[in-house]
């Protein structure tokens, strides 16, 4: 029996087997649901103006329109939409351009079906993840450097926040952690994208990692 909050998901990838075993995998839980699929991005976008998922599930690499094109056509047009980046390549401009356009995860699709539900449920709370590769990619001391932003500077609160937020916790999470009201966590977050020049929580949280922002 299916729970009251069912979290609607939508695969893109051009393999069908890919798109097949993903369809079980979603089987498996009863507060996942299964409400389209497409096998390149222009589909994707189109099926998302008429299914509205609450999650994507968006391969990278694909004929036609890009995954990283889909996924700012999207967020342009559907903010509320999560998408979660999964792939099997972890080259550091598909991860980069992924999170700069709107992505909250990357994924890497060797991860178990326990941590993709897990990531799902994240995505849809608006909860970055990064898997551990990814996290590596973006520390390599080899990759280009990160420009400057203008403002870097965090205050020691907002170090905390940040933290929290690449430790996976929501607004509500971290407000109870630091026992302080939801809009101070609002603000606090406001304050570290517009600092580090981000757009999202899970850019930020990238950054903060591959500058060494948080210990």
């Amino acid at each position: 029996m299916k729970q009251e909050h069912v979290i609607r998901v939508m695969i893109v990838d051009d393999h069908d087997m890919v798109r097949t075993g993903l369809s079980v995998f979603l089987e498996a839980f009863d507060d996942l649901e299964l409400v389209g699929d497409a096998k390149d991005g222009e589909t994707a976008v189109e099926l998302c103006h008429t299914l509205h998922p609450d999650v994507v599930l968006m391969d990278l690499v694909m004929p036609g329109m890009s995954g990283v094109a889909a996924i700012r056509a999207i967020r342009q047009t559907h903010p509320d939409i999560q998408i979660i980046a999964l792939t099997s390549f972890s080259e550091q401009h598909l991860v980069r351009e992924a999170l700069q356009t709107g992505a909250v995860g990357y994924l890497l699709k060797n991860v178990s079906i326990d941590e993709l539900a897990d990531a799902i449920r994240a995505a849809h709370a608006g909860r970055p993840t990064l898997t551990p590769e990814v996290l590596r990619v973006l520390v390599d001391t080899s990759a280009p450097p990160t420009p400057p932003t203008p403002d870097s500077s965090l205050t020691p609160r907002e170090v905390e926040v940040l933290e929290l937020i690449v430790a996976g916790l929501n607004n509500k999470e971290i407000a109870e952690r630091l026992i302080v009201s939801r809009s101070t966590v609002k603000t606090h977050v406001s304050n570290i994208l517009a600092k580090l020049g981000t757009s999202n929580r899970a850019e930020a949280a990238a950054l903060a990692v591959q500058r060494h922002l948080i210990t």
